[in-house]
């Protein structure tokens, strides 16, 4: 039966909203492009990225219909937006054409990774010697405009947004609705990226001001403001190719807490911007965020400073066995880089041993707070999964009963129902994901994986969270892989940072029927 447009949903209203954005997001290859230009590059896959951009974007455009922007539209858009952004992404990539992102399927794996603000990446070598100083910026840009999200920042910026708007961020983020900073969802939507800047810049001043004062020779003014282009979106992009182990211990700590902001619910700043602190120190999320990285950081600096979590001596960093500041800073940044999803490294973990990879494993599926730039689960909904099974146990010996699930307020049953089926779609999907990446390795044979690496792999592309074990270990690439598995965790990478409702229900026949 051919296939035919459907009448219930306005698909040419959506298409013609995705070329808005991308005329927008055409603008921002110039940053890089006038970086080629100081630095001596080539400028060319810059102005080609933007005239692309900008162009399709135009002719996209041509597709409005004039109709309303509904919440069918609106799931299409934002599904849309988040796969034609990164593909037209990989324009700087392919027109340089140097490396292994000058392969089409890596240049599309690494614009993903960047635009979701994953952190994996299929580069064999990272360096500016190798990629130049803007080619890798535009990688840390993509990651930076990823961050607060390419949809809540068109709705700042465009008037006609307006209106649908609220319906946009929250298909953009589903699952907890965007509490309201404003009346105007477009106010919020400029508070949030305000707030969201305001960190990132003074993120990039605490890092020079290191190398100013003389205690971070390596980060110069280009590795400060790279470095904080990726710590607020939790991308962890770096242009060294061995992460943030590339720099002093002083820079390492002064991380730490820019991480961790990013993780956590940016509306709690605008609240203590107005004068009401308490709602950040009272907040269930925040304080459940904080015990999980301080009691995670405390279990693995533990093994690290026993030598127990240790398989091999590791290279490049002090000794950790018995030294208890090398051990609480390795242990606590790599448990906030994987809680917050940012996925830097300050050491190779792929040096630790299964006890202590397994222990960091389970944070994988943390997630840092719901409204942060943080992915996979997110830890509000398992504060909720916990409390709804609770439930379920009281009401089973007391029937009768009726109990409330609170956060600071009560919680509608709908939310709580939602937030479950997230979390055994995300569990699904993660299992079946493990079994077809663990399947495909053995079929091709390029990369064979383990049990734990292949659950790694699924988890890191899923969860948006970057490094994994073994093959894919901080310190390594995902180049290997097969183009076949390359291209599954870009639709793992999509998905994942939709917070895979909205990509399910438009690949579901009642979307597009009454």
């Amino acid at each position: 039966m051919p296939w035919t447009p459907s009448t219930y949903v306005d698909y040419r209203v959506s298409v013609a909203y995705v070329g808005t954005v991308l005329k927008y997001i055409g603008v921002t290859p110039l940053f890089p492009l006038a970086l080629a230009l100081y630095y001596g590059e080539d400028p060319l896959p810059f102005l080609a990225g933007s005239v692309v951009m900008v162009g399709l974007g135009a002719l996209l455009e041509r597709a409005d219909t004039g109709g309303e922007l509904g919440n069918r539209e609106a799931f299409l858009l934002v599904s849309l937006s988040w796969l034609v952004v990164p593909l037209v992404g990989t324009v700087p990539y392919l027109v340089a054409g140097t490396g292994t992102v000058a392969a089409p399927v890596d240049a599309l794996f690494e614009s993903m990774s960047g635009f979701t603000t994953t952190g994996a990446t299929v580069l064999g070598v990272i360096s500016v010697e190798r990629h130049g100083h803007a080619m890798l910026m535009w990688r840390q840009l993509t990651q930076w405009l990823g961050g607060m999200g390419i949809l809540v920042l068109m709705v700042a910026i465009l008037p006609k947004l307006s209106v649908g708007g609220a319906q946009v961020i929250n298909q953009e983020a589903p699952g907890l609705d965007l509490e309201k900073l404003t009346p105007r969802i477009q106010e919020t939507a400029r508070a949030l990226w305000a707030i969201y800047a305001a960190f990132t810049v003074l993120a990039a001043a605490v890092y020079y001001a290191l190398n100013v004062a003389g205690v971070a020779p390596e980060m110069d003014l280009y590795n400060a403001v790279a470095h904080a282009l990726t710590t607020l979106p939790t991308g962890g992009f770096s242009p060294k190719g061995r992460s943030v182990e590339a720099f002093s211990p002083v820079v390492q700590w002064a991380v730490i807490p820019f991480m961790l902001v990013a993780g956590t619910n940016f509306a709690l700043f605008w609240y203590v911007l107005e004068g009401e602190p308490e709602r950040l120190t009272r907040n269930t999320e925040f304080r459940s965020y904080l015990l999980a990285v301080v009691g995670f950081g405390a279990v693995v600096s533990a093994v690290l400073f026993a030598g127990v979590g240790l398989a091999e001596t590791p290279t490049n960093v002090g000794t950790i066995p018995g030294n208890v500041e090398d051990a609480l800073r390795q242990g606590l940044f790599q448990v906030v880089a994987i809680v917050t999803t940012t996925g830097y490294a300050s050491m190779d973990f792929n040096t630790w041993d299964a006890s202590a990879q397994t222990i960091l494993l389970f944070a994988y599926f943390l997630g840092g707070s719901a409204g942060s730039a943080a992915g996979s689960i997110k830890i509000v909904r398992w504060v909720l999964v916990k409390r709804a099974v609770g439930r379920s146990l009281f009401t089973s010996v007391h029937p009768d009963a009726v109990r409330a699930i609170r956060l600071e307020d009560v919680v509608d049953e709908e939310t709580i129902r939602d937030v479950l089926v997230f979390v055994l779609l995300f569990l699904g999907l993660f299992a079946a994901s493990t079994m077809l990446l663990y399947l495909d390795s053995f079929r091709a044979s390029e990369v064979t994986l383990s049990g734990l690496e292949a659950m790694s792999v699924a988890i890191a592309t899923l969860g948006n969270i970057g490094p994994g074990f073994g093959v894919v270990g901080p310190m390594n690439s995902f180049e290997p892989f097969t183009n076949a598995s390359k291209l599954y965790m870009v639709f793992l990478m999509w998905i994942g940072r939709l917070e895979v409702l909205s990509v399910l229900v438009i690949l579901t026949p009642s979307f597009w029927q009454r």
